[in-house]
């Protein structure tokens, strides 16, 4: 089994939505992450997408989006992002997944030795930008979150810890976050956030601090093909 990750698909949801309006790169995305997909992707592998899936506002209104993804290969592991208004009865919504994928919200799943858990995050504080008051009481949610997604991971049998984020925990200057110093508390392998679009990709941190791997996958950071973080001839 190998582990891929590619995120923020901004699905169009049965909207108008075209996201060539952020740049002509985006023209056809989907078309392009597909053919991607299939030559890289396995059966049994499995992609990871760590938010912002669909531009849906409500759960029938992403089932189009959500079937296009279930039709590629391998098993799919889904994270909620800021954007997934669609996403609001956890239940409702694993009721209503296609065979082969999952949805993960301040929960773990163990597939094949490996340990999956994730919770969505948010921003965090800084010296330049300190959050306003309901920032940071997100924050604070967002933290009490992973804990408990890595608490839950933590009573599950695995070789590793592999957590979803949408948010990115941390920034290109590889200063620690209370995010960080969680993820590092529990020995986690590696993190695959996304968010960061354009101008944003760099600021975003990549590769390993305090033995943690973390991979920026945003579609269009990753040029739209899927990324490999584990497995035979790893990239």
């Amino acid at each position: 089994m190998s582990i891929f990750a590619i995120g923020d698909l901004h699905l169009p949801g049965h909207a108008q939505k075209p996201m060539d309006v952020f740049g002509s790169h985006w023209d056809r995305h989907f078309e392009t992450i597909s053919d991607h997909w299939r030559r890289m992707v396995g059966p049994t592998d499995v992609v990871l997408i760590p938010g912002d899936i669909s531009w849906a506002m409500q759960l029938d209104q992403a089932l189009d989006d959500l079937r296009a993804i279930a039709a590629l290969p391998g098993r799919k592991l889904l994270l909620r992002g800021n954007h997934d208004y669609w996403w609001s009865s956890l239940s409702k919504l694993r009721a209503a997944l296609p065979e082969g994928m999952f949805a993960l919200q301040n929960d773990a799943l163990a597939l094949e030795g490996h340990i999956f858990c994730g919770t969505r995050g948010w921003m965090f504080p800084t010296v330049q930008q300190p959050l306003g008051a309901q920032d940071e009481k997100v924050f604070r949610r967002e933290l009490m979150r992973l804990r408990m997604s890595l608490d839950q991971a933590a009573g599950l049998s695995g070789q590793d810890i592999t957590v979803l984020m949408h948010y990115p925990p941390l920034f290109a200057d590889g200063v620690g976050t209370p995010f960080t110093d969680i993820l590092e508390e529990y020995a986690v392998t590696r993190v695959v956030y996304g968010h960061l679009h354009g101008a944003g990709i760099k600021v975003a941190f990549r590769g390993e601090r305090q033995g943690i791997r973390y991979f920026l996958t945003s579609c269009d950071a990753l040029g739209f093909c899927p990324l490999q973080i584990e497995g035979e001839n790893q990239i």
